[in-house]
């Protein structure tokens, strides 16, 4: 990591662990449109479930080698015995429930004719206001979060309660939840703002 990139102003949350600040850095925040980047950043906020996202972030580069690069049309192909596969696996997350969760929320996924759509008509019409306070915390879930977790569950998806649909929020760019002296709220903003022009 440079001298820059030490000295730069951070969300608190993120700040004295190079992983989370990579992930801070790189991707919270960023809109996602893309079907499958979606679906790996759903899932990963399906596994943090009752765990840190530490937890997730150390594990994430092998769960992306096991799991087929999150990609919805081969992880929709999985049955039982992947997933008893995976259980003896100790660089995933193994929950029986998870991993099930993950097999069945990809079919959905790939039978859904535009998943991207499905999710980012929650995006907020209007933008939160922003917080000040670099230790401030943001909400765990909102109405929008509330909605989305209904929907999906109608769809017959798992691990998609309103806490982890707004984490997921964050994750994929519907809101921009840096604080005003994070070095990557102005740019988050702007990049909201160039999507939704385009």
């Amino acid at each position: 990591m440079s001298v820059q990139q030490q000295e730069l102003r951070r969300c608190g949350w993120c700040q004295g662990d190079e992983l989370y600040e990579r992930y801070h850095d790189e991707e919270w925040g960023v809109p996602v449109f893309e079907v499958s980047e979606l679906f790996e950043r759903l899932a990963l906020e399906s596994m943090q479930a009752g765990l840190a996202w530490i937890t997730v972030l150390k594990k994430r580069e092998h769960m992306c080698k096991r799991f087929h690069g999150f990609d919805p049309h081969k992880l929709a192909l999985c049955d039982e015995s992947d997933i008893a596969d995976w259980l003896g696996d100790a660089g995933i997350i193994r929950h029986r429930g998870k991993l099930q969760a993950l097999i069945q929320n990809a079919r959905i996924v790939v039978e859904e004719a535009d998943f991207a759509k499905l999710v980012w008509q929650f995006a907020p019409v209007t933008t939160p206001a922003s917080r000040t306070d670099p230790n401030s915390v943001a909400p765990s879930a909102t109405v929008e979060s509330q909605a989305m977790a209904k929907a999906l569950k109608a769809k017959g998806l798992g691990f998609v309660g309103p806490t982890i649909c707004y984490a997921f929020m964050q994750s994929v760019g519907m809101v921009n939840d840096h604080t005003e002296d994070c070095w990557r709220f102005s740019v988050c903003k702007e990049l909201q703002h160039n999507s939704k022009a385009g």
